[in-house]
C-alpha cells in the first residue's frame, strides 16, 4: 500500500495477465494529471486538494463512500463543474474544462451512474445526440447513417436491439448499455466509468469487462468507479481510495483486495458484512398463487414467503423480477392468480390496496419511483402517513410528524445537516435510507425490495443489511430483487432464481455457489 501523493507505481510494459485489462498501460506515460483539485459546494468541501495520474491505456478505479467526491470529480473532468483550486494536464498541455462540450472535444466522455437519456428518443437518436449525421450539402438529418453508425456501436457492447427502437421500452439495464455506447460513439481518449454495472447482469457485467479490456489494449484509458469492490479486483490495473473529499490511498494490482480497500475507505475493518441471527417463523406472511407477472407472463408463479424470512430473486436482466414486485405491489395489474396477505386474500389493483395491507415496496430507480427529490427530507419520511397516521380531520399535526421523522432518522441514522434539506442533496446512501425510513414508518407485515443497494458504498451496505435483519428478527417478510451475486447469497434464506418470468428453481444459500445461480437464471424451463 503506498500513500498517494508524490508516489509513481511504474508497471512495465510486460503483457496483459489472463482476465485482466491490465498490461496495456505504457509505463510512465501519463495521459491525464490532476494536481491540488479543490471544491466546495454550500456547507460541502467535495474534495481538498486531490491529485492523481491516469497512464495510457489503464485502467483506474477510484473507489470510496457515497460523498468521498468520486462523482464530483469525474464530473469536474466531464465538463460538468469547473474547479475551485487546481490544474488538469492532459499529455503534459495545461488544459482548461469548462463546459461537457471541452471535454468531449478533447476526447473525455463520462458514463453516468444515473442515466443521462431523452426517454422520447430512438438508441441510435441518444448515442449522437448532438452529433447526428447531416445529409453531404445539406441540414438534413441522414437517418440511414446515424442508424448505421449506431448499430456499430451498440455491437461494441452486446445490445442486441435495433438503433431505431425509443429508448422508453428498453428496460433499465439496456438503457445502461446504450449510456456506455454514447461514450464510446466520440472515440474518446478516457473513458470514465461511474457505477456502469449498476443495472446490468452478470452477462452483461462479463461482455463490459471485455469492451474495457478492448479499449485499454487499444490504448484507451479508463477510469471507473464503482461500489462492487470484487469488481474493482476484476477490473482495474491500480485503485485510488478517496475519503472524505481527500486522497486515503492507492493499491497496486498486487495489493488489491476486498479488505484492503474497505479499510482505506471508512478507515476501518467491517470483519463480516452479512451476519444473519434471526429466526424464520412458521406462519406463511406473503402467498402467491398461480400468479403470472405481466409482460413476462410464461408460466404461473406460486411462492410462499414465511415471517421473518428473507426470500431474494435472482436472474439476468429481463428475467421478469421487478415486473413481478410491481405487479404483487399493484403498479402494474397481473394476468392472473391471486395475493395472500397472512392467509387471507387481498386484491391489489393499485398500490394504496398494498399499503393499506401493510405491503410497501422500495423501488429500483430511487430518485424517479422513490423520492421527490425536490422536497425536503421530512416531507419525503411523512409522506405516506399524511392522511391518516400524522393527521387529525385532515389536518397535518406537524409535531406528530417531527417526532416521527427524528425517530426514524435516528434508527436509520441518516446523514444530513437538517431535515428541511431536499432529499436530492444527500448522497445515494442516505437516499435509499430515507425511502426506507418512509415505508418503516407504516410498520409494514411485507417489505419488497428491488436492488435495494443499488449503486450505494459499502459501509451504507452495512447499515441497510443489519436493517432487515433486524427487521425479519421483527417477524417481517422481505422479498428482494438483487443483481449483486455477494448480495444475494450472503442475505437471503431462500433464493428464488427467475428467468423468462417464469421461476426456474429454488436454492438453499448455505449449500449453493453463484454458478449454481447463473445456471438456474440462464435455463429456459418448459412451459
Amino acid at each position: 500500500m503506498h500513500d498517494v501523493e508524490g508516489t509513481r507505481h511504474e508497471k512495465g510494459t510486460s503483457p496483459a495477465r489472463a482476465g485482466t485489462p491490465g498490461g496495456a498501460a505504457e509505463s510512465g506515460v501519463r495521459i491525464l494529471e490532476v494536481k491540488g483539485i479543490s471544491k466546495t459546494f454550500p456547507g460541502v468541501r467535495a474534495l481538498d486538494d486531490v491529485s492523481i495520474e491516469l497512464r495510457r491505456g489503464e485502467v483506474l478505479a477510484i473507489v470510496g463512500e457515497n460523498g468521498a467526491g468520486k462523482s464530483t470529480l469525474m464530473k469536474i473532468l466531464a465538463g460538468v463543474y469547473f474547479p475551485d483550486h487546481g490544474e488538469i494536464r492532459l499529455d503534459g498541455q495545461a488544459v482548461t474544462i469548462d463546459s461537457v462540450e471541452k471535454a468531449t472535444a478533447l476526447g473525455i466522455a463520462l458514463v453516468h451512474q444515473e442515466l443521462n437519456l431523452c426517454n422520447n428518443l430512438t438508441v441510435a437518436g441518444n448515442v449522437f445526440l448532438g452529433r447526428e449525421p447531416k445529409r453531404k450539402g445539406l441540414r438534413l438529418l441522414d437517418e440511414k447513417k446515424l442508424n448505421a453508425d449506431a448499430g456499430r456501436v451498440l455491437e461494441k457492447v452486446g445490445l442486441k436491439v435495433p438503433a431505431t427502437t425509443v429508448l422508453k421500452e428498453l428496460p433499465i439495464g439496456a438503457q445502461q448499455l446504450v449510456e456506455i455506447s454514447k461514450a464510446l460513439s466520440i472515440d474518446a481518449k478516457i473513458i470514465m466509468f461511474d457505477e456502469p454495472t449498476s443495472s446490468l447482469s452478470e452477462h452483461e457485467t462479463r461482455h463490459l469487462f471485455q469492451v474495457i479490456r478492448d479499449l485499454s489494449s487499444h490504448g484507451v484509458s479508463c477510469i471507473y468507479i464503482s461500489h462492487r469492490l470484487g469488481e474493482v479486483t476484476e477490473v482495474a490495473d491500480r485503485v485510488i481510495v478517496l475519503r472524505d473529499g481527500k486522497l486515503s490511498g492507492s493499491l497496486e494490482k498486487e495489493e488489491v483486495s476486498r479488505e484492503a480497500m474497505i479499510r482505506l475507505m471508512v478507515g476501518r475493518t467491517i470483519s463480516k458484512l452479512y451476519q444473519k441471527d434471526h429466526t424464520v417463523g412458521e406462519k406463511v406472511r406473503l402467498e402467491l398463487r398461480d400468479f403470472l407477472v405481466p409482460k413476462r407472463a410464461a408460466a404461473p408463479i406460486n411462492l410462499r414467503i414465511r415471517a421473518g424470512e428473507i426470500v431474494v430473486l435472482s436472474g439476468l436482466v429481463g428475467a421478469g423480477r421487478t415486473e413481478l414486485l410491481q405487479a404483487i405491489f399493484g403498479v402494474d395489474k397481473p394476468w392472473g392468480g391471486k395475493v395472500f396477505i397472512d392467509g387471507q386474500e387481498t386484491p391489489v389493483t393499485k398500490p394504496l390496496d398494498a399499503i393499506r395491507t401493510g405491503m410497501m415496496l422500495l423501488p429500483e430507480d430511487r430518485k424517479l419511483n422513490g423520492l421527490i427529490v425536490e422536497m425536503e427530507v421530512d416531507n419525503n419520511i411523512a409522506l405516506p402517513g399524511l392522511t391518516d397516521r400524522l393527521s387529525n380531520s385532515g389536518i397535518v399535526d406537524r409535531q406528530r410528524v417531527k417526532v416521527l421523522v427524528d425517530r426514524m432518522v435516528k434508527r436509520l441514522d441518516i446523514r444530513l445537516y437538517t431535515t428541511a434539506q431536499t432529499a436530492g442533496s444527500l448522497s445515494g446512501g442516505n437516499q435509499q435510507k430515507v425511502v426506507l425510513a418512509k415505508w418503516l414508518s407504516m410498520e409494514p407485515k411485507v417489505l419488497l425490495l428491488d436492488e435495494p443497494t443499488r449503486g450505494i458504498d459499502v459501509n451504507a451496505k452495512a447499515e441497510i443489511y443489519k436493517l432487515l435483519e433486524g427487521l425479519a428478527a421483527e417477524g417481517v417478510a422481505i422479498l428482494a430483487a438483487s443483481s449483486e451475486m455477494q448480495e444475494v447469497l450472503g442475505i437471503a434464506d431462500r433464493i428464488v432464481v427467475m428467468s423468462e418470468g417464469r421461476v426456474t428453481g429454488e436454492l438453499d444459500p448455505r449449500q449453493c455457489s453463484e454458478e449454481d445461480v447463473i445456471k438456474l437464471a440462464t435455463e429456459r424451463a418448459a412451459v
